[in-house]
C-alpha cells in the first residue's frame, strides 16, 4: 500500500454519495489507493451498509487504517439526512467539504481530490455561484486569472475514449455565442498538455468536432465551422499540435475513429457525455484539466431516486478514484 492517499469529498448527503463510498472502499481497502473521506462520519457509519468507519486527524492516520476501516476526516452535518431528500440545510457543510479536499490537495498533504456528486440547488441559499464543481475548484485554486492556457477543462474518459469540452454547462441554445477561437485553442492547449502529463502521451493526437451537422456543410448547415472552428485548428496546428478537423460529430465516435487520436475536443455536453456513456455507461470518470491539483469524479449525479436503497453502482467512482491516482503518479515522477 503507498504511503500517500487522496481526498475525497463525500457529495450531497441525501444521495448515493455515501454508499458508493462504502463500496469503493469495500473494492479497495486491500490494494488500494488509499483515499480520506471529507464528511459526516456518523453519516457514512449508518448509510454505508455497516462498513467500519473511523474517524481520523489527517491522511497520515487515514493511510495507517485504511485496510481496516474507512477513514473520514470528519466535519460533522448540522440537521438529519433523509436519503432521496436534498436540502439546503446540508449546504454550507458539502460546500466546507470540497473547500477542505480542494485545500488538502493544494497544500500537498494528499495528492489528489475525487469528489462525490453534489446537487446545485440545494447549495444556491448557502451562496455557492457556480454551475458545478469544476468552475468551483478553477475559483478555489485560482484558475483562469492569468494568460492561457489554463483550466478548467473538463474531460471524460471511458475506455480508449477521452473527450474534452469548449462549452460545459449551458443551455445548448448558447453555445454558438459562447464559442471563439481563442476558447476552442486554449482547451485544445491544456488538453494537449493535459495528455503529455497526466496521461503519458508523448505526442499527443487531437481530433476536433464540428458543432453543425455534416461541419456545417460547406456554409449551408452553419457557419460556426468557417468562422470559428477551422481557423482554431489551423492556429493549434501552427502551434506543433497534431489536429485534425473540425470532423462531423456523427463520425468521430466508432472504434477506428477512437483508434486515431488520443483525445477528441467536444462543443459542448452532450456531445462528449452521451458518446461516453454509450461506451462504458458504468465506468466513465470526469477529470478537471488545467488545474494545479488531480481532480477526478464519476461521471453520473446524485441518484436521489434510488438513494437509500442499496442499488447504487461504485463502479464509476472506483474508476475515478483510480485515475487520480495514476495521474497523481504521473505527475509525481514528472
Amino acid at each position: 500500500m503507498k504511503t500517500t492517499a487522496l481526498a475525497l469529498s463525500a457529495g450531497d448527503p441525501a444521495g448515493i454519495g455515501p454508499e458508493i463510498i462504502a463500496k469503493a472502499w469495500s473494492a479497495l481497502r486491500a490494494e488500494g489507493p488509499s483515499f480520506m473521506v471529507v464528511g459526516d462520519a456518523q453519516l457514512l457509519a449508518s448509510a454505508g451498509g455497516g462498513v467500519k468507519v473511523r474517524a481520523v486527524t489527517g491522511p497520515v492516520e487515514a493511510i495507517k487504517v485504511f485496510s481496516q476501516a474507512l477513514p473520514v476526516l470528519d466535519i460533522p452535518l448540522q440537521a438529519p439526512v433523509v436519503a432521496g431528500k436534498p436540502s439546503g440545510a446540508h449546504a454550507a457543510q458539502v460546500i466546507r467539504w470540497i473547500e477542505t479536499g480542494a485545500g488538502l490537495a493544494l497544500s500537498g498533504a494528499v495528492t489528489g481530490l475525487v469528489t462525490a456528486p453534489i446537487a446545485k440547488a440545494p447549495l444556491y441559499d448557502a451562496g455557492f455561484a457556480f454551475p458545478g464543481h469544476t468552475e468551483f475548484l478553477a475559483e478555489l485554486t485560482h484558475v483562469g486569472q492569468g494568460q492561457p492556457p489554463h483550466g478548467p477543462v473538463m474531460m471524460l474518459a471511458a475506455r480508449d475514449l477521452r473527450a474534452t469540452l469548449v462549452t460545459i454547462h449551458m443551455p445548448l441554445s448558447a453555445v454558438p455565442a459562447a464559442l471563439s477561437i481563442e476558447a476552442i485553442v486554449n482547451a485544445g492547449r491544456v488538453t494537449v498538455e493535459a495528455l503529455r502529463k497526466d496521461f503519458g502521451v508523448a505526442v499527443p493526437r487531437l481530433a476536433v468536432a464540428a458543432l453543425n451537422p455534416h461541419a456545417g456543410e460547406g456554409g449551408a448547415l452553419g457557419g460556426e465551422e468557417i468562422a470559428i472552428i477551422e481557423p482554431a485548428v489551423r492556429a493549434l496546428r501552427e502551434l506543433g499540435i497534431q489536429v485534425r478537423g473540425p470532423a462531423p460529430a456523427d463520425s468521430l465516435f466508432h472504434a477506428e475513429a477512437r483508434a486515431t487520436y488520443d483525445a477528441v475536443l467536444c462543443m459542448y455536453h452532450d456531445q462528449a457525455l452521451i458518446p461516453v456513456k454509450m461506451l462504458d455507461f458504468w465506468a466513465g470518470v470526469n477529470v478537471t484539466l488545467g488545474l494545479p491539483i488531480v481532480r477526478t469524479s464519476p461521471d453520473h449525479g446524485t441518484g436521489f431516486d434510488i438513494a437509500g436503497r442499496g442499488l447504487a453502482r461504485a463502479d464509476s467512482l472506483i474508476a475515478a478514484i483510480r485515475l487520480a491516482a495514476e495521474i497523481a503518479d504521473r505527475r509525481s515522477i514528472a
